[in-house]
């Protein structure tokens, strides 16, 4: 009897052992997985004091500052971030010496759907002088268009005001632009003009 009863204790003790393997292993397999997954998300490219230059048939359309660029590309929609501000001029062919300008603390790019967004203290100059000024705007690159829902003040070359209380679109080169619920305050002299 105490030979069958030392045999079941081994076979217990055997099997519990065997068990924990397989609970370990499986553990492990698990945390692999979720690891896997994890581990996607960073960044595969970080520029510290990015400075760009985008070119267009020798000519410069681009120039770029920031802090810090960081390109996450292993993920399904890829996309590029720049979390302590951008600072952009753009050149138009027409007026290279005068080039716009974007500013804002947080930028980012979804360059597959070529579609940009930039948070937080936005300015915009564009080449003509209007300066803009707002808390977000998005850009559709592929539809040509830029739009907000946020406030949007701008200041003519004038100094003439206009306020956009509910946001805006506009063609990407602000060629032309509609305001939702505007109001502002406009030169009398540039008034009188019109009128002629």
């Amino acid at each position: 009897m105490k030979f069958i009863k030392n045999i079941s204790y081994k076979n217990i003790a055997y099997l519990f052992s065997c068990a924990i393997f397989f609970v370990l292993t499986s553990c492990e397999e698990d945390l692999t997985k979720s690891k896997g997954l994890q581990s996607k998300n960073f960044p595969s490219t970080i520029i510290h004091n990015a400075k760009i230059i985008q070119r267009d048939s020798g000519f410069i359309s681009m120039k770029a500052l920031a802090p810090i660029i960081e390109k996450y590309e292993l993920i399904d929609s890829p996309y590029t971030v720049a979390r302590k501000g951008i600072n952009i001029e753009f050149f138009d062919k027409k007026k290279p010496k005068i080039p716009g300008r974007i500013t804002a603390k947080y930028a980012r790019i979804f360059e597959y759907k070529k579609f940009y967004e930039a948070k937080g203290d936005v300015r915009i100059t564009t080449n003509e002088g209007q300066r803009f000024a707002m808390q977000s705007i998005f850009w559709d690159q592929k539809k040509q268009r830029i739009f907000t829902r946020d406030t949007v003040f701008v200041t003519m070359e004038d100094g003439s005001t206009l306020i956009g209380a509910n946001g805006m679109t506009a063609k990407d080169d602000f060629s032309e632009y509609t305001f939702y619920k505007n109001s502002g305050n406009f030169s009398t002299k540039k008034l009188a003009e019109s009128k002629k």
